[in-house]
């Protein structure tokens, strides 16, 4: 029996027909491209450097001391309950439980380097490409200008 037939059993209407609420993609959208109001998505490219930098560094010099503070803290606590809890089963499960969270936090680093590397390098890249074409275009500049 299909919901219809069962609300109509009970007295209540059934759902109106009209177009199914799935999603239809039949035409694209009046500006394809997230707003740069040319075909195709084709636009200005914006990139900042001083805001990659400023983001690289807060990783550099927040994210990461805070990320070894916060792993060091919990260094001597559970060594600690380990002791306390020595020949009992609860002992390994904090050894094996601390060791898992050792490789987190070893993971977390490598991924938190990665991105400064990742943001230093974008923002130098974009930067070096940006002077790299505006040398290309000096000669135009000078048969323009005479110079």
């Amino acid at each position: 029996m299909s919901f219809e037939e069962e609300r109509g059993r009970h007295g209540q209407a059934a759902a109106p027909e009209g177009p199914s609420p799935q999603m239809r993609l039949n035409q694209l959208a009046a500006d394809p491209g997230g707003g740069s109001g040319t075909p195709g998505g084709f636009g200005v490219l914006a990139t900042a450097p001083p805001e990659k930098k400023k983001a690289a560094n807060t990783i550099e010099n927040v994210l990461q001391p805070g990320t070894t503070k916060a792993a060091d803290a919990a260094d001597e606590p559970t060594k600690n309950a380990v002791k306390a809890f020595t020949g009992w089963d609860t002992a390994a499960g904090l050894t094996k439980a601390h060791t898992h969270w050792d490789d987190q936090v070893k993971r977390l680093m490598a991924r938190l380097d990665s991105e400064k590397m990742a943001l230093r390098g974008a923002s130098n890249l974009f930067t070096g490409q940006d002077q790299l074409t505006g040398g290309s275009f000096q000669p135009v500049q000078s048969k323009v200008t005479g110079l």
